[in-house]
């Protein structure tokens, strides 16, 4: 089953401000959000966390980070 997560969770799982995901979704770069309601958008928590995988391995292949 899959979990949803709204704006302010996923800003605060992967440390990015809204403009900068919303960047990262113009350029495919970002999962995106889907409709839930006719007003509301969240985006699917398995997602999110291979995104963050995906930026970790990135992060590690390329010898970058802290």
């Amino acid at each position: 089953m899959a979990n949803f997560l709204r704006l302010p969770a996923v800003k605060a799982r992967v440390s990015l401000s809204r403009a900068t995901i919303y960047l990262k979704i113009q350029n495919g770069t970002f999962p995106a959000p889907i409709k839930i309601s006719e007003r509301a958008s969240a985006w699917i928590d398995s997602e999110i966390e291979d995104w963050i995988t995906a930026q970790i391995e990135k992060s590690r292949c390329n010898g970058a980070g802290a």
